[in-house]
């Protein structure tokens, strides 16, 4: 599950601390055990999967936390099949304009109108229209580029590989972390997924179509020795760019790791409700 940030200003060292997280995560990776040259083999040589094969991914895509959020592109097999391209498409749409996805492009262009980001697009239901538009490109765009073009293009598996209950936190923490920058690869090995870089690079680029260029956001009054100091902002340009791709890397951090361990926090609070104590009259 990812949703694509639309937040304006960077803050450098965010750069500096994903670099870290990039580090870390490629020394962990190193370490973990790759699937054997037979078992890809084996995929290569069976390219058609049974019947039992798509009903396990039809379930697997059809996953909701809470019964809401979308969680299409999870699989807890660490050997599962590849993805077709057209599979891959299929999924990028169904999670790209899912209703839980729109509802909550809605909401990031609520909070975005109120605190006036993207100031050149006006208040009112117009400035709405246009924030919500804006935020809509970005999941779209941001799903279509890294799980679709580029993963079928690079031969890489867009899903989150959830490792589960059975490994250590640590292990699942830079798991979790590690998933935005190593991916797996279609012929069950690893690799630096490019796919996230390009696909966040892409759309952070193709942004700067939609959103508003250089725009007079406030004039500082004049004074007696001053005149009148006119502020613009704007929201386009190299910076923003790396910066809106620094952010979509931090939100799909954010969302394996919620994929990750949402079923654990799933079973403690069914556990706790089930062990509550029940009030009689």
């Amino acid at each position: 599950m990812r949703f694509l940030s639309t937040r304006r200003r960077p803050r450098r060292r965010l750069l500096f601390v994903l670099l870290l997280l990039v580090s870390c995560c490629l020394l962990c990776y190193a370490q973990e055990p790759t699937s054997p040259p037979e078992a890809r083999t084996q995929e290569k040589a069976k390219p058609q999967k049974s019947e039992q094969e798509k009903e396990i991914e039809k379930r697997e895509q059809s996953q909701r936390a809470m019964r809401i959020l979308p969680q299409f592109d999870v699989t807890s097999r660490q050997n599962a099949p590849p993805l077709t391209s057209g599979e891959k498409f299929r999924l990028f749409v169904k999670s790209a304009f899912d209703p839980a996805t729109i509802g909550t492009v809605g909401l990031q262009a609520g909070l975005s109108q109120a605190e006036n980001e993207f100031a050149g697009y006006g208040q009112g239901a117009q400035g709405y229209g246009k924030r919500f538009g804006a935020s809509l490109a970005d999941e779209v765009s941001s799903g279509f580029w890294s799980n679709y073009v580029y993963a079928s293009l690079l031969k890489e598996d867009p899903r989150y590989f959830r490792l589960g209950s059975g490994n250590s936190f640590r292990r699942r923490l830079f798991r979790g972390i590690g998933q935005e920058f190593v991916c797996h690869t279609d012929s069950g090995g690893r690799s630096f997924s490019y796919e996230s870089v390009l696909g966040g690079l892409t759309s952070g680029a193709m942004s700067n179509l939609y959103y508003p260029g250089k725009s007079l956001i406030r004039t500082i009054p004049a004074t007696a020795t001053t005149p009148a100091v006119p502020v613009y902002e704007d929201d386009r340009g190299v910076e923003l760019t790396l910066s809106r791709t620094a952010i979509s890397f931090g939100y799909g951090i954010a969302g394996n790791l919620f994929d990750e361990f949402w079923p654990d926090l799933s079973n403690w609070f069914r556990r706790r409700h089930k062990n509550a104590p029940v009030d009689h009259p």
